[in-house]
């Protein structure tokens, strides 16, 4: 039913956010969720953090490119709808091949090969320039393949809806390979691979065949990427990718099998829409991921989570009440560090015009600018400690009701 009710809201949300800019912005955000779930497969299911995991996505999109310019020009009757099939089978070629070394070892040595990996791919892009196209990339138009009854894909509603259809069978595959025995002995693994050798299985195995599946699931999210913008550059390859995908598993938690696709949505939103609003957003974006990192190991899907079971245990009315008593004086922190962060990095790029700060223009000369920042931090920071109490003991309270009622351990 669950499953009904995301299809739906996936085909109704172009009703609903109608632009352009909107409509690339969802398929941005499908693609980045079979990414993000493709990932948690090494990370959140097996346990493994790899540093690399964009060269699976990036070598799914170079092919299924290299397809896309081949099909018309050898006059195959191959419609676009295939091609993410391309890159989801070079995904799991290629980690087919790496895996079986890398895979040997968990832990930092699994981690430092996987960054190994990612540096000779992305030197290799560079050197091998007819494939990869080097600094340029390669590029193709989608819409000289065959139609599809009659689609022809050169409107980005049509590719949104051919990458919103491929993003609900890929999550929907992964979310089958989490219930099936294989992924049972993939959190044994991560949970105790020592244990898992006793009762009879090998470790190895178990996370080189996790690590093909996430491979062929990240080609196949670089396909959906290449066919959607038409381009693929060695940057699919890098770091950044990887990062990328690192951040939304952390962000949105790696406990739970949907906390990638909120943390997913919530980078990819927030790496579009900070950059309206200020010129170092990655300033931002790094904060986030530490406090999330620090303060909440389990992500927003834990957070998530963790309010549900007190919802069941009806325990949820006296956290809530204790939130709204420490939203204000937080608020008045964030406000305060936010300003105070935006005046020193405009005074160090040497911006004396005016900050721009949630919409609010304001002068830098001005020295109301720290002093305002300073009172916000000042006032929010001693309310905050005061009524901390308040809400440690909202929480205990909650907790302990949980326990009783066995909701929680």
């Amino acid at each position: 039913m669950i499953w009904l009710i995301a299809a739906a809201v996936v085909a109704g949300l172009p009703l609903v956010f109608s632009s352009a800019g909107a409509i690339s912005t969802l398929n941005l955000v499908c693609i980045s969720i079979v990414f993000a779930l493709s990932y948690n497969m090494l990370l959140g299911q097996t346990g493994m953090l790899s540093f690399g995991h964009a060269v699976y996505y990036g070598l799914g999109a170079f092919f299924a490119i290299h397809a896309m310019n081949a099909i018309p020009r050898l006059g195959l009757p191959v419609p676009l709808i295939v091609v993410p099939i391309v890159g989801g089978v070079a995904g799991l070629v290629f980690a087919a091949a790496i895996g079986w070394v890398a895979t040997k070892r968990s832990g930092t040595v699994f981690s430092m090969i996987s960054l190994g990996v990612s540096e000779l791919a992305v030197s290799a892009a560079l050197i091998l320039v007819s494939f990869f196209g080097g600094d340029d990339g390669v590029s193709t138009d989608r819409t000289k393949l065959p139609p599809f009854f009659g689609a022809t894909f050169s409107t980005q509603l049509e590719v949104y809806y051919l990458v919103a259809a491929w993003s609900l069978l890929a999550v929907l595959m992964m979310f089958a390979i989490t219930r099936t025995p294989f992924g049972r002995m993939c959190n044994a693994v991560r949970d105790n691979a020592e244990r898992t050798q006793f009762v009879g299985y090998d470790p190895h195995v178990i996370r080189y065949m996790a690590f093909c599946f996430a491979g062929l699931f990240a080609g196949i999210a670089g396909a959906l990427a290449s066919l959607s913008f038409e381009s693929a550059n060695f940057t699919d390859l890098g770091w950044t990718k990887s990062a990328s995908v690192i951040f939304s598993s952390f962000i949105g938690g790696t406990g739970t099998f949907f906390g990638p696709v909120i943390g997913a949505i919530v980078v990819t939103y927030l790496s579009l829409s900070l950059s309206d609003y200020t010129s170092v957003w990655q300033l931002y974006f790094g904060l986030l991921f530490i406090s999330v990192v620090v303060y909440a190991p389990g992500g927003i899907g834990g957070i998530i989570l963790y309010h549900l079971r007190l919802s069941r245990a009806g325990a949820l009315a006296g956290m809530m009440r204790a939130y709204l008593w420490v939203l204000i004086p937080v608020a008045s922190v964030l406000a305060g560090a936010i300003l105070a962060l935006e005046f020193v990095v405009h005074r160090l790029l040497g911006e004396t015009a005016s900050i721009s700060v949630l919409g609010l223009k304001l002068a830098i000369s001005s020295p109301s600018i720290p002093v305002v920042s300073i009172i916000l931090i000042g006032i929010g920071a001693v309310i905050l400690k005061k009524i901390w109490k308040f809400l440690e003991e909202a929480r205990s309270t909650a907790e302990h009701l949980a326990q009783e009622r066995g909701v929680l351990l």
